[in-house]
Order: C-alpha cells, then sequence, then structure tokens
C-alpha cells in the first residue's frame, strides 16, 4: 500500500498568528466578536490569537481578498505583533493567498486549511485518517504552485526524488494524484462496508445526532447510553461515528448515532470524504439536530447545520430540534428566534436533564409515526419471539389466550416481516378475546 503523507506537523505548535476576515456592511460587531469562532479554530489547532482584523465589504478583492488599503494594514499589524502568521476566516483560491503572502512575508492560511489541521490531529481510527487524508490532498491539489518546498519536505518518506521548479511541481501532482486514488479505493471500500453494515439493521429503530460542532451531542449520547464517548469543551473533539444500543424507558431498545460536529463554511473537501462516516445518519429513521441554544449564533448554526443536511442529501429526513444547554441560558426568551424558526423544537439540558421527559415524549410520537401499529398473535409454538418483540417493539396490549398471546405492536415493517416468517400471524376477528 501507498504511505501516507503525515499532515500532523502542519498544527500550530503555539506560533502567534493574526485573524482576518470580512464582514459584511452594517455589522456593528467588533473584529474579536466577528472572529469569535475562528479564533476557537486556531486555538483548537495550536495557534496563538495576536490580534484581528475585519474589513467591512461586500464581496472578496478576487486577487488579494482585502482591499489595497486593508492589505497594507495587515502588513503593519504582522510586523508590529511579530506574529508567525496569518488566518483568514474564508477560504482562499490560490492566487488570493500566494499575493497576500507576497506581501506580508509570513504564512498564509484559510479557514479551510484549519479545519483540515484540527480533523487530523483528533483523526483515530483507520477510517476517519483517511478521510481526513484525502479531504486534505484534494485541498491541496490546486495550491501545488504555492506549495511545492512544502511537499518537498514529505518528499524523503514517500519515495520521490526530484529536482525544484515546474519539474519538481509535475512530480509532485503526480505523487498526489497517486495517493489520492489509493485513498479513494480505500474509502470506496470503507463506504461499501458501511453500506452493508447499515443494512443488516433494519428491524431496529434508529436515531442519528447531528449538530453544530461542541453541541453537546456525545455528552447527551452518554447520558442516554453510557457509551463513554469522550467529551470535551473543544471543537471536533471526535470524529468517528458510534452508534450504541439506547434502551427507552418501558425496555424496548433503539439505536443512536453519534456523529461528527458541522460547522459554517466546512470545506467541501471534507464534506465529500465524510460521507462515509455519515452513511449511518443518513440511513436513521429520526435525526436528532442539537442546537447550543445559549450560543448568539445558535440560528447561524442551525443554519449551517440545515446546509450540509442538504448537502448530504438528508434535508427532507424527518428530524426533531433539539435545544441543548438550557442551564447556561440565562434569558429564555433567546429561544424565542429558535422555536420560530422550528416550532417542533424543545428545550433541555443534557447536564442538568431538565427537558428530559419532554424530549422522550416528542421521540415516542415519532417513533409511533413512523412504525406499523398491528395485532399479531404468537402461538405457543413461537413464544420464543416474545424476548426479541419486547426489545425491538412497543407493546402497547397483550392478552393471553388458548392460542398464544395476542400482542398489540408498534412494529417497524420489517420486524413485522420476520415475525410474520418465523410463526406469529397477522390477528384474526375470532382470535380478539371478548370485551367485558
Amino acid at each position: 500500500m501507498t504511505k501516507e503523507i503525515d499532515h500532523s506537523h502542519q498544527t500550530g505548535h503555539g506560533t502567534e498568528a493574526v485573524l482576518f476576515g470580512i464582514v459584511e456592511h452594517g455589522d456593528n460587531r467588533t473584529a474579536a466578536e466577528s472572529l469569535n469562532e475562528l479564533q476557537l479554530l486556531a486555538t483548537t489547532a495550536d495557534y496563538v490569537v495576536a490580534g484581528c482584523m475585519v474589513q467591512h465589504r461586500r464581496h472578496p478583492d478576487p486577487h488579494t481578498y482585502l482591499g489595497a488599503g486593508k492589505l497594507a494594514e495587515l502588513v503593519e499589524i504582522v510586523k508590529l505583533a511579530r506574529s508567525g502568521a496569518v488566518i483568514c476566516d474564508d477560504s482562499l483560491t490560490p492566487n488570493q493567498a500566494r499575493n497576500i503572502e507576497t506581501a506580508i512575508q509570513v504564512p498564509v492560511l484559510d479557514r479551510s486549511e484549519i479545519i483540515l489541521q484540527i480533523f487530523g490531529m483528533h483523526a483515530r481510527t483507520p477510517q476517519a485518517r483517511y478521510q481526513v487524508e484525502l479531504a486534505a490532498l484534494q485541498y491541496e491539489m490546486p495550491r501545488l504552485r504555492r506549495k511545492w518546498t512544502h511537499l518537498e519536505r514529505q518528499r524523503g518518506g514517500i519515495g520521490v526524488r526530484g529536482g525544484a521548479g515546474e519539474k519538481q511541481i509535475d512530480v509532485d501532482r503526480t505523487m498526489l494524484r497517486t495517493r489520492i486514488t489509493a485513498v479513494s479505493r480505500e474509502m470506496k471500500r470503507i463506504e461499501q462496508h458501511k453500506v452493508r453494515e447499515v443494512a443488516a439493521r433494519p428491524e431496529l429503530f434508529t436515531v442519528a445526532l447531528v449538530g453544530y460542532t461542541n453541541a453537546g451531542k456525545s455528552s447527551l449520547m452518554n447520558r442516554l447510553t453510557e457509551a463513554g464517548v469522550l467529551t470535551e469543551n473543544k471543537l471536533f473533539s471526535t470524529l468517528d461515528t458510534r452508534t450504541r444500543p439506547w434502551r427507552l424507558p418501558g425496555g424496548r431498545t433503539i439505536l443512536i448515532t453519534d456523529t461528527v460536529g458541522f460547522i459554517r463554511k466546512l470545506p467541501h473537501e471534507l464534506v465529500a470524504s465524510f460521507h462515509a462516516t455519515l452513511e449511518e445518519a443518513l440511513a436513521a429513521n429520526l435525526l436528532l439536530v442539537l442546537v447550543d441554544g445559549s450560543s448568539f449564533e445558535a440560528l447561524d448554526q442551525l443554519k449551517a447545520v440545515n446546509e450540509v443536511l442538504q448537502e448530504l442529501g438528508a434535508g427532507d429526513m424527518p428530524r426533531l430540534t433539539v435545544l441543548n444547554k438550557l442551564d447556561l441560558v440565562t434569558d429564555r426568551a433567546q429561544l424565542a428566534a429558535l422555536w420560530q424558526q422550528d416550532p417542533t423544537a424543545v428545550a433541555m439540558s443534557v447536564l442538568t436533564g431538565e427537558g428530559l421527559e419532554a424530549m422522550f415524549g416528542v421521540l415516542h410520537a415519532h417513533i409511533a409515526s413512523a412504525e406499523n401499529k398491528v395485532r399479531i398473535l404468537v402461538p405457543h409454538s413461537a413464544a420464543g419471539l416474545h424476548h426479541e418483540i419486547r426489545a425491538k417493539a412497543t407493546v402497547i396490549r397483550e392478552d393471553y389466550t388458548e392460542l398464544g398471546c395476542l400482542l398489540e405492536l408498534q412494529v417497524s415493517p420489517a420486524l413485522l416481516g420476520r415475525l410474520l416468517s418465523e410463526g406469529a400471524r397477522m390477528a384474526l376477528p375470532s382470535d380478539l378475546p371478548e370485551e367485558s
């Protein structure tokens, strides 16, 4: 197998960086407030924020992103702060990045590159590492002309040698294409395995936790299932999808899946490469969309989640919006805008448990609407089905008769089909007990 490129050295290692971006006219927030999320990303990637600068304009300059005056101001800020890098709040074109770097004479990173670095730091499983590497290679391909010297430092581990200049760029381009093909092949194999794995579980109702990064998905999963998923107050603290059984009040078991967090301006390369990770979410019966209700950017975060779901083809899937972190909401009137966006949303706190029962009630209603309500007779000869019925279906009523156990169930079509094939049958009018 082709040896993978090591991207781990690309993190900040304490480098001081100046952050910059563009905001709309009329946005009265300070530069630090406007770039708050970028500050969190930079800190997570181990950069030290030395300053923030924004420019109010309608569209980025196609050549330098910032206007000439603001670019000159950025040059002065970098000199005064003696920072070792600058980080842009948007994705830069190769041309924009090259022109900014020429002007300020320090490395230029954009939002996509920082997110890729963070994903590279947190990738633990082979699947996550392949996905991050594929996204990084796809991001890097059009930027080779600016970065070929960076790739030359990696070349020794890959076994490619050559001179500098245009010839070296061609060598690097060939190297990246070869690696992209190899990683894509591995990702295709993983995706096919995921499809088979998901298809093998059609009898259990499945809930997928999706939402903005740091909204509390892993914390909720731990509370419901004691899954032991890593929870940190950091962006993208976990990348790997985990599915666990969740025993509902009443004894029935469903599956709950924790997925990677979404974020505004998520690089398209990551959305594409993480499709396999999100395969289980796309196959779920219900999406539980978590929002940090205490964040003043909650509406924007919910919009970002909806955009990613649309991009993944999951925009029309059944969903329940959960406004989490109710314990941190000092004025609950601030939730009004979120309820206006989704009147069916429920508010709760994973930490304190407030609102959890209300969430369970709405969840049960979603399960009921997605399943069949039927009456079946389980003969005494098929009594072995009882345990599975109680574990995988909702028993509304049961009556014992001479013929067997008469059950009124809320059950998935897949499980109902198998029960009928293994000895149960649909109840006939003559099977029903007489009402007293």
